[in-house]
């Protein structure tokens, strides 16, 4: 079994100075945002307000990730979730099994979460005759770029090869900032849609969802996130997939 050359001990970057104040504008932007969120709700008439909860209550689980998701963000200012990310991290990506096929094998896999291969899905469902399909995966996947990217604006996490000095990086070293995982969104957006559109069963959707946990797990192994950035991925992924399925028939009256 090749597990690699013997590993040096690990050295990590020293916190910057502005350490504080990332954190400080992690929280505000959280407190923002949830402030902005209820003086809209407060904002709309009487009848708008009905149905927005009633929307709510018939989608519990979009709620349910949403709140997880904030958790998740909100973590970031924890430094013990910090040092449990960092050993999560260099357990999979430094430490254990290591060969050149298993390397190859991920950084195959961990393309499935590029926009490419959305782009690639979205033209053969078009050409399958699935034109609804297509324009969700082709809005959806932009739509989730900007979102991912302004998430990776406030948030400024460093990806782990910057602070963690001897990590390995399977591939080039990303741009950008680390959370959330726009990979691991992308795939867990694609995969949630799918099986909303076309009604799949559980062994389906299960297997589905493996496929979209195996391009998570890539992400830490290649070295380009922590574990928190790609769970946050995950359920932003699945948030936008739901809310692409919920406002699918109204693409009806768009002639699509």
């Amino acid at each position: 079994m090749d597990s690699g050359p013997e590993q040096e001990p690990i050295r990590v970057e020293a916190p910057s100075a502005s350490f504080w104040s990332v954190n400080k504008r992690r929280l505000a932007f959280l407190l923002e945002l949830v402030t902005g969120l209820v003086l809209l709700f407060i904002w709309l008439p009487e009848e708008a307000r009905a149905l927005v909860w009633t929307a709510l209550r018939a989608q519990r689980g979009l709620v349910v990730l949403l709140f997880l998701f904030a958790l998740v963000t909100l973590s970031l200012i924890w430094s013990a979730g910090q040092r449990l990310d960092i050993r999560v991290f260099l357990l999979f990506d430094l430490r254990g099994y290591h060969s050149r096929w298993l390397d190859g094998f991920m950084f195959l896999a961990t393309q499935l979460g590029n926009m490419v291969a959305a782009l690639i899905a979205a033209t053969v469902f078009f050409l399958l005759n699935y034109r609804r399909l297509a324009v969700e995966v082709i809005l959806g996947t932009l739509t989730l770029w900007l979102l991912v990217e302004a998430v990776k604006a406030v948030t400024d996490r460093a990806r782990p090869f910057v602070t963690l000095k001897q990590t390995r990086v399977i591939g080039w070293r990303e741009r950008g900032h680390s959370f959330p995982s726009g990979h691991t969104s992308q795939i867990f957006f694609l995969m949630t849609l799918f099986i909303h559109r076309f009604q799949l069963g559980l062994g389906a959707s299960a297997a589905l969802y493996a496929v979209a946990a195996l391009v998570g797990f890539t992400r830490v192994y290649v070295g380009a996130h922590y574990p928190r950035d790609v769970i946050a991925g995950a359920v932003l992924g699945c948030v936008w997939g739901i809310l692409a399925s919920v406002v699918d028939p109204y693409w009806g009256a768009l002639g699509l």
